[in-house]
């Protein structure tokens, strides 16, 4: 079992997404995930996600839509500044503006493209395409 639940619920979704599944069940849940499920869902990758409470904790069921290509956390969660988002862009995702690197700010969890609008660095979390 693996500590962190933003690895476990991206591999889970690409696993399930790759095998054309409308929907997953993810059982490890924290704060970071829901808010990098909510930024996911407002870039239409993926679509509604209900959380459940049951006797063993509680559940994420996420709707997939089949627009994910690839998905996953960055370990070490690199410290990047404002104008060094470039270097992981390049590392990260396959073309200029196409996909999305989540971001942990100051002010919050947002995609690199907020950040950079804001003029704000942060931790590298996760990317998807």
């Amino acid at each position: 079992m693996s500590n962190d639940p933003v690895a476990n619920a991206l591999s889970l979704m690409l696993n399930a997404e790759q095998r054309s599944k409308r929907n997953c069940i993810i059982t490890t849940t924290s704060k970071v995930l829901k808010k990098v499920l909510d930024i996911m869902n407002k870039q239409s990758y993926i679509g509604s996600f209900t959380e459940t409470q049951t006797a063993r904790g509680t559940k994420l069921s996420v709707e997939l839509l089949g627009a994910i290509n690839k998905c996953g956390a960055i370990k070490p969660r690199f410290a990047v500044k404002n104008n060094e988002f470039e270097k992981f862009e390049k590392k990260y995702l396959p073309a200029k503006d196409f996909g999305f690197i989540i971001v942990s700010t100051p002010q919050g969890i947002m995609t690199h493209t907020e950040a950079k609008q804001k003029m704000i660095g942060g931790r590298l979390l996760a990317y998807f395409y």
